[in-house]
């Protein structure tokens, strides 16, 4: 074989090892920059995920306890059991509650207490949907003595079931909207932390015959007509029915 033969065929092959060494070149350079673009894309969305967080002033309630407010010593008790994703729940929460807060628990006639019943994501508090986690966000709220504003700041936001509004990393721009420590607020949410007690709320509410959201029970009757939201003369009528009968 002669030289000039030999160093074409050389010459072909160094042609081929650089085409293919370009080539895995190229993939290497689109691989980094897809990569890229997905890491951006997910940071953007986050971010801006969280810069339309509405929000809401806080209300003073009278004699807030946890979950309770209202006197103490009063003889009548409202329970609501609420799903932060129920439309009908942030209506009641944000019409009717502030009538029975004004008119039954202010002027000392009952307490008013309120219980998660997380049943949207699926019935009680094992899941990660946006029912289950707003309810542990709101109890880690209740650790720093802010859940009214947890539960208000959360309706606020709330855009239909399960479409980002009430999202791990809104929930936790939420929090730190009303003024949260938090380091605090990120370990007990992360960790889910009072699952047994959203838990026991959701089986409590099962035994007493809650059947979906808002559910109102004074002094352990329930109130309203199936399948419609309790109104606020429903409640009072109650109320005055339970006092007269303590009489």
């Amino acid at each position: 074989m002669s030289m000039e033969k030999k160093s074409k065929r050389q010459e072909r092959r160094e042609k081929i090892r650089s085409q293919a060494q370009r080539t895995r070149l190229m993939m290497i350079g689109l691989i980094v920059a897809g990569a890229a673009l997905l890491v951006f894309a997910v940071v953007w969305t986050q971010t801006k995920s969280i810069e339309n967080i509405i929000t809401v002033s806080p209300v003073s309630l009278p004699n807030a306890n946890g979950l309770t407010i209202g006197d103490p010593n009063a003889t009548v008790s409202i329970d609501v059991f609420e799903d932060f994703q129920c439309p009908a729940c942030q209506y009641f929460s944000e019409s009717i509650e502030p009538l029975i807060v004004q008119y039954l628990v202010e002027p000392g006639k009952a307490t008013y207490t309120f219980h998660n019943y997380p049943f949207i994501d699926g019935p009680g508090a094992a899941g990660s949907g946006e029912s289950d986690q707003s309810a542990n966000a709101a109890m880690c709220a209740n650790e720093q003595g802010k859940f009214w504003d947890m539960k208000a700041i959360i309706y606020a936001n709330w855009n239909g079931e399960n479409q980002g509004g009430l999202s791990n990393i809104r929930l936790k721009a939420m929090a730190e909207n009303i003024g949260l420590d938090m380091s605090s607020f990120n370990s007990c949410f992360n960790a889910n932390k009072y699952e047994d007690e959203i838990q026991a709320d959701f089986e409590y509410g099962q035994e007493i015959g809650v059947s979906g959201t808002p559910s109102v029970f004074v002094n352990g009757a329930k109130v309203g007509q199936p399948g419609k939201i309790p109104t606020y003369q429903e409640i009072a009528e109650a109320v005055e029915l339970a006092l007269a009968a303590s009489q």
